[in-house]
């Protein structure tokens, strides 16, 4: 069974920085785990790894989709299974890093027998929050599967929605959910979850979405709704639905930024509770110190 290391967190916690510390230390190459970062072209809303991080270690599993294209857990875990073995076939160390919790469930456990795709019923349902709204939207999936609904916030659109196609092909998501906690572990893995301080996660949130309205995102935005028009899809990254009303003149910077503020800080929340039922995670005060923790991980990867 190979070995990984994984640093999840909530965003803003520092995951990359400490990521990059550690490879840079222990030869290791990184394999991210962020369902953002994957998209080409996003990259100032998605805070993906700068050219200096870039630069100090291989970073896999970055700049793998496009835009508005469907990536689900399977299609994930298959890519990141690959760049793993890869990595360990180089002698390098194996560095997952991101905060998606899906998405590292499915690697480390493997992927339920869920119901596939079916884009006509996710077209409709999409519509079906635009026409309603999606807290509409959220109570048909309470009325079908209370359980997950608990779990899902109802502005969570791109969640509800999978969930009620899981609903309609004869499963629940909530006992997919539950499933995964008995399936059998598909690395040796060290999983560490930084935490932060709440105050000072938060402020590190405001302060870094403030940049990215000040860095780039707009342009961006203008070049998605240049290439997709309006409405831009709904599965893309938090903030980019915003930048792109800015960009359009029906929402004012402020309360764009404001908007994306409090989404960054939900989902921080969000990626925090998860972690929280995850068995064997072992959570890092920040700031951590990267030089104890390379020795840890020195003595943890020496064959018992």
């Amino acid at each position: 069974m190979r070995s990984i290391v994984v640093i999840a967190g909530p965003t803003g916690s520092g995951k990359s920085a400490l990521a990059v510390e550690l490879a840079r230390r222990l030869g290791g190459e990184i394999v991210g785990a962020d369902s953002q970062q994957l998209y080409r072209t996003l990259d100032v809303g998605t805070a993906k790894p700068t050219a200096a991080e870039r630069a100090a270690a291989p970073h896999h599993l970055v700049d793998v989709a496009e835009p508005g294209e469907g990536m689900d857990a399977a299609r994930y875990a298959a890519l990141a299974d690959a760049a793993i073995e890869g990595i360990d076939r180089r002698g390098a160390l194996p560095i997952v890093v991101g905060g998606t919790g899906l998405y590292l469930r499915a690697l480390l456990h493997g992927v339920v027998d869920a119901p596939g795709r079916d884009p006509l019923l996710r077209a409709r349902l999409e519509a079906e929050a635009a026409a309603l709204g999606r807290p509409a939207l959220h109570a048909r999936l309470a009325a079908v599967d209370p359980a997950a609904a608990a779990r899902i916030l109802p502005n969570d659109l791109v969640r509800v929605v999978r969930a009620l196609e899981i609903a309609a092909g004869g499963r629940l998501a909530s006992d997919l959910h539950a499933e995964h906690a008995f399936r059998p572990e598909r690395y040796r893995a060290l999983f560490l979850a930084l935490d932060p301080p709440r105050p000072a996660l938060h402020a590190r949130l405001e302060a870094r979405v403030a940049a990215i309205f000040a860095g780039g995102i707009l342009d961006e935005a203008r070049a998605l709704l240049s290439r997709l028009g309006s409405p831009l899809p709904p599965r893309l990254p938090i903030g980019y639905a915003e930048a792109a009303a800015v960009v359009e003149g029906t929402l004012p910077l402020d309360e764009a930024i404001r908007r994306v503020q409090v989404a960054h800080r939900r989902y921080a929340k969000r990626q925090v509770i998860w972690l929280r039922r995850e068995p064997g995670v072992e959570w890092l005060p920040t700031p951590v110190d990267a030089a104890a923790l390379a020795r840890r991980v020195t003595a943890w990867r020496r064959p018992p």
